[in-house]
């Protein structure tokens, strides 16, 4: 028996408050007007948005809420009710909390219930890693509708009392290069007229005897005072591995799906930042395809980021074109990617 083709319905995604631009973040943490040209020059990234207020420091919106967001709109898109939905994943680095899982809560709001759930607990490959595992289940006949869904919310690591300028430039980087957000696809065994093709998902751990590009500890009762860092970034050797690891990525793919570089219509880089989403893609050089980015203006939302791609892409796409999105995991490094067509 042939395997049923697995169809992205509809994409929806999820934002919160208004945009934070780079003065208003040098301006809060008291950080000479040179901090604000470091972001714009090294980072490359303008605005993004936060889950919390600057100002009072409370959680405007957790990861639940942006999450359900996401998935109403998306379930919307495809004209589905939660009793439709028969498998749901979630891909996320930021849970609201270690126990229950977000993917739950938010299923519990949506009014989804008697399906295997999922949380994935992973950076910026979580996303991908999620399309996976629903791929794979729609794959084997057993289910026909899967809710997937990745989303961010790091601004709780956000302590407002700290002295900015006094943390090391590898915690300093996190605070600009993120933002919160989330995302939402609906995946079905059931085709309709434009929709696209999941056509192949690739994931790799590469990670074996390599230092971790970014922690981020988990502090509890007992080690709440502790002196580690709570996040730290490794900039240096993400800059240095992501665009080979993207290339390595985007020639495996192509070689799976036996494609070639101009047959790309459409090509969704990994979106670490402004700056070096630029360095990415001129590394993977494919001037046949055109490039939906979308970081510079919402910032790093993590595993989120993919949907907010597809929401621009996928309205592009007409019968014949081809999409190839990447996502590489600096934590551990994993390389990660997707495949569309529109038949």
């Amino acid at each position: 028996m042939d395997e049923p083709d697995i169809h992205i319905l509809s994409v929806g995604t999820a934002l919160p408050g208004a945009p934070v631009d780079n003065a208003t973040l040098a301006d809060r943490f008291n950080m000479p007007s040179v901090w604000e040209l470091w972001i714009d020059s090294f980072i490359g990234t303008r605005t993004r948005h936060f889950a919390l207020d600057l100002e009072t420091g409370t959680i405007r919106y957790s990861l639940a809420d942006l999450g359900e967001t996401a998935a109403a709109k998306a379930l919307q898109g495809a004209g589905l009710r939660a009793a439709d939905v028969d498998v749901m994943v979630l891909g996320t680095a930021s849970p609201d909390m270690l126990m229950p899982a977000t993917v739950n809560l938010i299923a519990d709001r949506l009014g989804i219930d008697d399906v295997p759930t999922f949380q994935l607990q992973s950076g910026c490959s979580g996303a991908v890693q999620a399309l996976d595992v629903a791929h794979k289940m729609l794959l084997s006949g057993r289910y026909r509708n899967a809710l997937v869904l990745g989303a961010e919310n790091c601004a709780k690591h956000i302590d407002l009392s700290t002295d900015a300028a006094s943390l090391p430039t590898s915690e300093q980087v996190n605070g600009v290069l993120f933002g919160d957000g989330a995302g939402a696809v609906v995946l079905s065994t059931e085709p309709r007229p434009g929709t696209a093709v999941l056509r192949h998902v690739f994931l790799r751990l590469v990670g074996l005897g390599r230092a971790p590009g970014q922690t981020v500890e988990w502090f509890g009762r007992g080690d709440r005072d502790s002196d580690r860092q709570p996040i730290s970034e490794d900039y240096k050797a993400i800059e240095q591995s992501v665009p080979s690891m993207a290339a390595e990525t985007l020639e495996e793919m192509l070689e799976a799906l036996d494609w070639k570089e101009t047959d790309i219509d459409y090509l969704l880089p990994p979106q670490l930042s402004g700056t070096m989403t630029e360095k990415i893609t001129e590394r993977l050089d494919v001037p046949s395809a055109q490039e939906i980015s979308c970081v510079v203006d919402i910032g790093n939302t993590g595993n989120a980021l993919p949907f907010f791609q597809l929401e621009r892409a996928l309205p592009r796409m007409t019968t014949g074109d081809r999409t190839v999105g990447i996502a590489i995991e600096s934590s551990k490094w994993i390389k990660a990617g997707f495949a569309l067509e529109v038949c």
